[in-house]
């Protein structure tokens, strides 16, 4: 692929750094930082595995060359997710339609249906299902899944799940072309086992599961049948909003038997479609012993290019001038530039594995 090194400002050389900047400080001038303009997106209402209606967004630029599906990480919606408006800007001027959507148990999704998630289990046939319906309604292959974070992961299923829901959907073999994720989650009890090892790590935990309880609020708003309020009040982690409200609806008797099951580092050596990883060494979300294990499966299976970084933090990799310009990239967002050179590549030519330090 030829992928320039990365480098941080220096004062983002730290992956916690690069991640609270990120979170709170990028999100109040991200459109400052592009050229282009602000999309008019029309709302669609897809049907995604099992019948689920699945809220969207798309955009579909004059003679696109192909299509990009996003979806972005846990307890977020499209109205707030900066980070994957910033995908559709940059995916529709360089010519791609766009799909951008909430998830299960997110969003206008849950407003239409009170399913919840499954961790990519449903929302990997869900990114199947609605390119099919997209090729319908003017959207061309090839289609690419993106998502970051727990996103990463939904996309990884839809990249697992693919090969054989694709043709039974109407699509050709190759109108899906793979997929590219940034900072997915991978390994999910060891991630958050280390998360609740230090000091900020439960605070941030503490965080998400206060977001994942207005979910589950607003979901009982609208569907007031389908959620306990005991069970909310007792979801007091993200491991127990998972053992009060997800496992048993999917037939899991433990949290521990959901992870291991939908974590996608163990379906990795076997995915076959073209794939990118976009990871830092430096996330302070995830355990750090998956990255040697990561390396590893990927150097095995020629359908995965890995770019590692020994910075970024978690889904950020802001780069400094320097790196802008030895990429010659037009802006800080070094992964989202990297997502789309490779997926340029790709429609014509297979990568091998990258390793940036």
């Amino acid at each position: 692929m030829g992928n320039p090194s990365y480098s941080p400002p220096w004062f983002l050389k730290n992956g916690l750094a690069m991640t609270l900047y990120a979170t709170f400080w990028i999100p109040r001038f991200w459109e400052e930082t592009i050229t282009f303009s602000k999309l008019s997106y029309q709302d669609k209402i897809f049907i995604g595995a099992n019948g689920v209606p699945i809220f969207a967004w798309m955009a579909i630029p004059e003679n696109p060359k192909g299509t990009i599906i996003g979806t972005y990480g846990i307890t977020g919606d499209l109205d707030n997710q900066w980070f994957l408006k910033l995908l559709g800007r940059k995916a529709y001027a360089q010519g791609y339609a766009v799909i951008l959507f909430d998830w299960r148990g997110h969003g206008k999704t849950a407003l239409l249906s009170p399913t919840l998630t499954s961790d990519g289990i449903y929302e990997g046939q869900d990114f199947v299902h609605i390119a099919a319906q997209a090729k319908a309604m003017g959207c061309p292959p090839n289609f690419w899944f993106t998502g970051y974070s727990l996103g990463g992961q939904l996309t990884l299923w839809g990249a697992k799940v693919a090969e054989s829901l694709a043709p039974e959907l109407g699509l050709a073999e190759t109108d899906i072309g793979g997929c590219a994720v940034i900072c997915p989650s991978l390994e999910s009890q060891r991630s958050l086992s280390y998360l609740n090892s230090y000091p900020l790590g439960k605070r941030l935990d503490k965080g998400i599961t206060k977001n994942l309880k207005k979910l589950a609020w607003l979901i009982h708003k609208h569907h007031p049948d389908f959620i306990d309020i005991e069970a909310i009040k007792r979801a007091n982690s993200i491991w127990k909003f998972d053992e009060e409200f997800i496992i048993k609806s999917l037939g899991f008797l433990s949290v521990e038997a959901y992870y291991k099951a939908t974590s996608p580092l163990y379906f990795l050596p076997h995915l076959q479609k073209k794939t990118l990883i976009i990871y830092a060494e430096d996330d302070p979300l995830f355990d750090p012993t998956i990255v040697p294990e990561l390396k590893t499966v990927c150097q095995n299976n020629s359908a995965i290019d890995l770019i590692l970084t020994r910075y970024g933090g978690h889904v950020a990799h802001i780069s400094n001038k320097s790196c802008q310009k030895l990429a010659q990239d037009p802006d800080i967002w070094w992964a989202w530039n990297r997502v789309f050179e490779w997926i340029k590549q790709n429609e014509t030519a297979t990568l091998k594995t990258t390793v940036i330090v």
